[in-house]
């Protein structure tokens, strides 16, 4: 399939990919918080300072796995290949997602109707793991891999065949137009969440839950499509799918751009 110009760079896709995760912010958040023009990117700050760093690992890992199955910069990268790095993506950032989105879980739970029992996300982080340990900070990571490592694989998998399939014969891939590296990473981000929306309601049901509420991972399932109905699975379907086009397309455009600058400022990286 498609070209490998040059030897894998992790260190360029590290690089790429933070500010890939600035783009993917910058388009996704005004629909998070559609409250008038002048508060489209309020309280941003945050955010950005978690997703940019996130998706830096992310794309670190795929140009890992990439690296680790090049053996020759001359030979392009089979889809099987592709999808495999697309895969270690997902447990890279399974490190540090898992966590963070537990004590997100909790917080947004309290800041609903229960009571104030954490002052923020440090103090989360710290009660957690006073009370309970590394395992209580960690719960949930089983399913954080479950979602995001098959999903990851899609994910990459996804932009760069469609990615190929919009090059014109004869041409190379990374000639590829704006428009179309839009709308590679605009249905790589929509694929993406129809594979990760189920594991990650059950997630968010599993990391929120008294303890012992459920004896494991197959119990939320159950519970929830006994409680709920299979539609349960695709909860907040609308809101995520309206997002994913837009903020993957600006994501991918941003990794191009900014893996194009490095390339010529630093070719031998």
């Amino acid at each position: 399939m498609g070209d490998e110009p040059r030897t894998v760079s992790p260190l360029k896709n590290f690089l790429a990919g933070g500010v890939a995760g600035g783009c993917l912010l910058l388009a996704g958040h005004p629909l998070d918080t559609i409250k008038g023009v002048l508060g489209l990117y309020k309280g941003m700050g945050a955010p950005l300072a978690g997703v940019a760093p996130m998706m830096a690992i992310s794309f670190f890992g795929f140009g890992f796995g990439k690296q680790l199955q090049q053996t020759d910069h001359n030979t392009p990268l089979t889809y099987t290949q592709i999808f495999l790095s697309g895969c270690l993506a997902g447990v890279f950032t399974t490190v540090i997602v898992a966590p963070g989105e537990r004590i997100k879980c909790l917080l947004q739970v309290q800041a609903s109707g229960g009571k104030k029992t954490y002052s923020g996300p440090l103090d989360c982080a710290l009660r957690l793991y006073k009370e309970q340990g590394i395992r209580s900070v960690y719960k949930g990571t089983v399913l954080t891999l479950i979602r995001d490592v098959p999903s990851n694989g899609l994910y990459f998998l996804t932009y760069e065949y469609v990615k190929h399939f919009l090059t014109p014969e004869g041409q190379s891939v990374t000639q590829l137009s704006t428009p179309n590296i839009l709308v590679a990473g605009g249905v790589a981000g929509i694929l993406n969440w129809t594979i990760a929306l189920p594991p990650d309601v059950l997630k968010s049901n599993f990391q929120t839950a008294a303890d012992g509420k459920y004896s494991g991972l197959l119990d939320v399932l159950r519970t929830l499509l006994r409680e709920e109905g299979p539609r349960a699975l695709y909860k907040g379907f609308n809101a995520v799918f309206l997002r994913a086009f837009p903020a993957n397309a600006a994501c991918f455009l941003g990794f191009e751009f900014a893996l194009r600058a490095l390339n010529e400022l630093a070719p031998s990286w």
